[in-house]
């Protein structure tokens, strides 16, 4: 930090206002088109539809309340105009995602978030830390791409059809293996940009960047690959890889969950916990609720945009002279189960989900572990009485189970129009073998029964780590 620039200019302010006026708007819109469900064409260039208008809200939100709070936060930071105008592009490029229709935009936006999310986490070129960190998600975020742009030109040469709106009408049309070959590129690259087993490393090593831009990439960027999937459902379908997301989403949301356990840097925390949220957004896709998939990534980016803004405010209350005690005892274990499943109940009965043998009931699974950690986050709180847990824990499981089905019903009756976007796949032995590998995981880690297996702490330890060149390589910044 420095005093060369110490006050926001005022094009910052300009583009935050900007940003919180796009956000208004787009709300009207989805207020005045609701029922109509939009659809609009420009010339196979653009296109707008009820996903596009969602996309716009939360980005424009997320961006909006990022620019605020780093307008005092970023305050003496000598590359405060560079950072408003990195996340300015940012924002350009993921609208530019779900509003274009040809696929050259399509592509561009893409390889567009990646660039201007990779000079944000090198933001500070005199750090070297920072350097090599860029330099390491630059290289993840241009494999995506150009996985991605396999994929799709994959599509595109074998249809004749370059527009988004064309080639899913002519995918049913093409053999099996080249169907197949795309859904493969398309995944790789889903899996790299959100951080996915074993590409999880460039998030855990993009700490780097300044604490807003670290909020903006967990609630935006990291979100992008539930778009993707989402834009392209039908092609999952067709090539029978919705059991392939299943896996990823389940291998990478267990060895997320468990590495978040020995973190003790509250960001690498939260890397760990975007991880795992994200794999929870992929299973979602793979159990065909894409629609679901699109309303766990909004309220994500809510709750984690939160704690990297307040994470400042979280270091002062960990007490120093107290070994925090994170796991249940087994009565609390008992009552975040019973909550968990209640929340399951409840949210079936509001949705209609889970009530029948197929995807749902892995989907309500979801629900129950989500809100068992909400539990268990208000019941190992120290500084919260009995009586205080018992007020706020009903409070927060009502508010949070009623909010999550709202949005999910919303959204669903929003997006009617996607191809695809809720149709669960039917109840198979792998989602049974994942479902009851979560709950007894869940038990393991909130019992604290893996504190005895010194060769799991030191596997999850290692496979945790950043990237090695972006961490304490570099003695002095360049002059």
């Amino acid at each position: 930090m420095n005093d060369n620039n110490p006050r926001p200019s005022v094009l910052f302010k300009s583009v935050t206002y900007l940003l919180w006026g796009a956000f208004f708007f787009c709300l009207c819109l989805i207020a005045i088109f609701y029922k109509t469900k939009p659809q609009w064409n420009f010339e196979g260039i653009f296109r707008i539809n009820s996903l596009t208008l969602i996309i716009w809200a939360t980005v424009t939100f997320f961006s909006a309340v990022v620019s605020t709070f780093a307008q005092k936060y970023l305050i003496g930071f000598s590359y405060y105009n560079r950072f408003i105008g990195l996340s300015l592009g940012f924002t350009i490029s993921v609208s530019l995602l779900v509003f274009a229709d040809h696929i050259a935009i399509f592509l561009l936006a893409w390889f567009g978030m990646g660039l201007f999310m990779s000079r944000l986490i090198g933001i500070n070129n005199k750090w070297g830390e920072a350097r090599e960190a860029a330099r390491y998600c630059q290289w993840h975020f241009t494999c995506s791409g150009l996985s991605l742009t396999a994929g799709i030109l994959l599509l595109c040469f074998n249809t004749h059809q370059y527009t988004l709106t064309h080639l899913q009408g002519q995918l049913h049309n093409l053999s099996f293996p080249i169907v197949l070959t795309a859904a493969l590129c398309i995944i790789l690259a889903a899996a790299i940009q959100s951080a996915m087993f074993p590409f999880h490393r460039w998030l855990l090593s993009a700490m780097t960047s300044p604490t807003p831009a670290s909020a903006l990439m967990h609630a935006g960027f990291v979100n992008s690959a539930g778009i993707l999937l989402t834009l392209l459902a039908p092609l999952f379908y067709l090539s029978d890889t919705m059991t392939l997301l299943i896996i990823i989403g389940g291998i990478t949301a267990i060895i997320a969950q468990f590495a978040k356990l020995i973190q003790v840097n509250i960001k690498q925390k939260l890397g760990c916990s975007t991880i795992a949220q994200m794999a929870f957004m992929i299973m979602q896709c793979g159990l065909g609720f894409f629609n679901a998939a699109v309303v766990h990534l909004i309220l994500h980016g809510f709750y984690k945009a939160y704690l990297f803004l307040s994470s400042g405010e979280e270091i002062e209350h960990i007490s120093p002279n107290k070994r925090h005690h994170g796991s249940l005892n087994y009565a609390e274990a008992i009552l975040v189960c019973f909550l968990g499943l209640l929340g399951a109940v409840f949210f079936a009965w509001m949705t209609n989900k889970g009530l029948k043998l197929d995807g749902g009931i892995f989907l309500t699974l979801i629900v129950a572990i989500t809100v068992g950690q909400a539990m268990d986050n208000i019941l190992t709180r120290q500084e919260l009485s009995v009586v205080k847990k018992a007020i706020i824990g009903p409070i927060v499981f009502f508010i949070s189970i009623g909010l999550y089905a709202l949005m999910y019903n919303s959204a669903t009756k929003f997006m009617v129009d996607m191809p695809m976007i809720d149709h669960p796949e039917p109840l198979s032995v792998l989602q049974i073998v994942f479902g009851v590998i979560f709950l007894i995981g869940f038990f393991i880690m909130k019992l604290g029964i893996y504190e005895g297996f010194p060769w799991l702490y030191v596997k999850l330890v290692n496979d945790s780590q950043p990237f090695k060149k972006t961490v304490l390589r570099y003695k002095k910044t360049l002059k």
